[in-house]
């Protein structure tokens, strides 16, 4: 389909630039006065060209998801200002604090500067823009509504950075703890316990049970690190590489899904992250087919991630989407019977945004009482080991003195 590139006036002093896919002059001006623009100039585009592949050079480097989220919601304002795309492009570039990033946002500024769409552009990178971002920005070039467009993007990608953020921040300190007490307890068995031994076997006597087992977890500690580094380091290498295959991903994925407290909350994470881009793309006019094949890829747990695919050939059958969705083991009934209501009303992006919005309240409850108990709980586990290795020490101690008396 052709594409048309337009500048118009939207209310009474707004101009905006873009390119809209359209089959003939009329029906772009059309497009254009349907969603409330003023047509100033709408002339067809010469051929979209392909951008230029990224360089090797910024292949290297991973763009921040903060990043591309800055760059959406800088762009759109700068849009809704009647800043030119070219202009805005230029502007954006300047300001980014990325080498790698710069460099991609010039060449999408040179390739759109020689006639190529936006979306056409950005689906280039794939690494750094992906399926749904292009989709999306497709839609709003499609239906003149850019800068909006880009505004929920970066909605979405806010909230969803903001959920990882505050998890990560909830673990920070126990995971801290954590490292801190393990590098104790070695440091106790590795310097520590080694001097006291020698002073245990000068006294003579039978030594109590619990300093014998710290004496034996020491020795074995100090003869045998080497061995037990490589042997470490071959099982989490083993894991990884299993864990890669299709079968390791769905049983890694199986197991998450079934670990206590942990694994509501990745359930629930998932189905956020689904439902939130699912809704994205229906209100802006995709079809539920392609945004399903656009919002299935956004699920990184395998289990889940196939049994919606099976729910996607269900509807791609005439079947019902919310109904294919009961027959799945991970579904909760809530989200089943809104998305079934959500379909016969015909709201069903409706249905979907209060779906996530409720899963967003419990991760935050779930988050809250995670940051509240893990570190009473870590405080707990390092205590309980720190105090049997001091028991351990002291009992031989404790045992002479009673001698002595």
């Amino acid at each position: 389909m052709p594409i048309y590139v337009y500048r118009a006036k939207k209310g009474s002093d707004k101009i905006v630039e873009g390119s809209i896919e359209a089959v003939n002059e009329k029906e772009a001006v059309e497009k254009l006065s349907q969603g409330g623009y003023l047509p100033i100039k709408v002339k067809e585009s010469a051929q979209p060209k392909t951008a230029e592949a990224p360089s090797l050079a910024v292949r290297r480097y991973r763009i921040r998801s903060s990043e591309i989220t800055i760059f959406s919601r800088q762009l759109s304002s700068l849009l809704k200002s009647g800043v030119p795309i070219l202009r805005a492009l230029n502007v954006i570039s300047g300001q980014s604090e990325s080498p790698s990033f710069r460099n991609i946002l010039t060449e999408i500024h040179n390739a759109v500067e020689d006639g190529a769409v936006l979306s056409s552009v950005l689906e280039q990178y794939p690494g750094v823009f992906p399926p749904l971002y292009v989709a999306m920005i497709r839609s709003g070039e499609n239906s003149g509504a850019l800068p909006e467009v880009l505004l929920r993007i970066a909605d979405y990608r806010t909230k969803q950075e903001d959920i990882m953020s505050r998890f990560r921040m909830a673990m920070a300190y126990p995971l801290l703890m954590a490292i801190v007490g393990a590098a104790t307890i070695v440091f106790m068995l590795t310097f520590v316990m080694p001097r006291l031994t020698r002073i245990f076997s000068s006294m003579g006597g039978n030594l109590p049970l619990p300093t014998r087992i710290l004496i034996s977890i020491s020795q074995a500690l100090r003869q045998w690190w080497p061995w037990i580094i490589l042997v470490l380091a071959l099982v989490i290498f083993a894991g990884r590489k299993e864990a890669s295959t299709k079968a390791g991903k769905i049983f890694v994925s199986r197991l998450n899904l079934r670990i206590p407290i942990f694994g509501k909350f990745i359930l629930k994470t998932e189905l956020i992250r689904f439902n939130r881009t699912l809704e994205l793309l229906i209100k802006n006019g995709v079809p539920i087919l392609k945004a399903m094949n656009i919002a299935i890829p956004v699920v990184g747990n395998e289990v889940i991630k196939n049994q919606l695919k099976q729910s996607y050939q269900e509807l791609e059958r005439g079947g019902s989407f919310g109904r294919s969705l009961k027959d799945s083991t991970f579904c909760p009934p809530f989200m089943c019977n809104l998305i079934i209501v959500g379909e016969e009303s015909g709201k069903l992006e409706e249905a979907l945004a209060e779906v996530a919005s409720s899963y967003e309240r419990d991760t935050d409850e779930t988050i809250r009482v995670m940051s509240t108990l893990l570190e009473p709980l870590m405080i707990l586990v390092m205590g309980l080991i720190v105090g049997f290795i001091v028991i351990a020490m002291l009992l031989p101690i404790f045992e002479i003195n009673l001698m002595a008396r």
